[in-house]
Formats: structure tokens, sequence, C-alpha cells
């Protein structure tokens, strides 16, 4: 297996110029979200230009804590290799208000989640093709 990552059991994307920076950050711990720096705004979904002044945009590393905006429990076994149940959420990010981005929460009882529980970044390392990816996950904050 390259670079010892185990084999994914996630749907996992391409890496293309604009999520690179996203999907590879975790390698040095750091969550990257695109910003504009002709808006001031961090930009997420992902995109390849600024949705509100189309100017370039910078992946640029955050805090990596946020709030559980929602979130739901899945019971429904779609993959056999990912056990359930597991939580699905829209995490808040701490730099700026509507700031969301879906991952799971993990390291804690799914019925332990709650709407705005205070959440910290982990990555799970991956692979697609040839290359590692991070995926964002979120776990309980200290």
């Amino acid at each position: 297996m390259p670079n010892g990552a185990p084999p994914s059991t996630r749907m996992l994307p391409a890496l293309d110029d604009d999520n690179r920076a996203f999907w590879t950050g975790g390698a040095d711990g750091a969550l990257r979200i695109p910003f504009c720096t002709g808006c001031n705004v961090w930009v997420s979904p992902l995109a390849a230009e600024c949705p509100d002044c189309n100017g370039a945009l910078e992946a640029r590393p955050v805090s990596g804590r946020g709030t559980v905006f929602t979130y739901t429990v899945n019971h429904q076994q779609f993959n056999p290799a990912v056990p359930v149940p597991y939580v699905i959420a829209i995490v808040e990010l701490d730099e700026q208000a509507d700031l969301r981005i879906a991952a799971n929460i993990v390291d804690c009882e799914p019925d332990s989640v709650r709407i705005g529980l205070p959440v910290e970044v982990r990555f799970e390392r991956q692979n697609v093709g040839d290359e590692s990816v991070y995926v964002p996950v979120f776990a309980p904050a200290d």
C-alpha cells in the first residue's frame, strides 16, 4: 500500500488543484479552508473561485475548532466495512459564522452528540490512487 495508509472504507474525491490543499492538509495536522482575499471571507464548500466576487481563493489553515450545527445518527449499514451507528454532522467552524463542513463525529458514543457540542478536528489517513488524503473528522473538544 502506498505510504502505509490503510485501504479506504470511504468514498474519496479525485484530487485536483481546487481541493488538494483541503484533502492533504492533515498531513501536517492543519485543516485548510479556501479564503477569499478580495472579500476577506472563508469559503465552503470547496470552490475554484469566490462565489461572491469571483476572486481567487487561497487555502489557509483554520483552528480546527467548531461546534456541531446539526447532525444525524446513521443506523443503516450501507457499506459493510463501516460499522454502525455513526454520526454525520455539519460542523460550524469558529473562524466565521456560517462556515460549515460536513464530517463524521468520532471518539464518542453517538447518543452523546448534541447541537452546540464543541468539537475539534482529527484526521483519518486514506489512499486515493497513489496519494494519501487526510479526511477531516471531529471529536468532542476537551
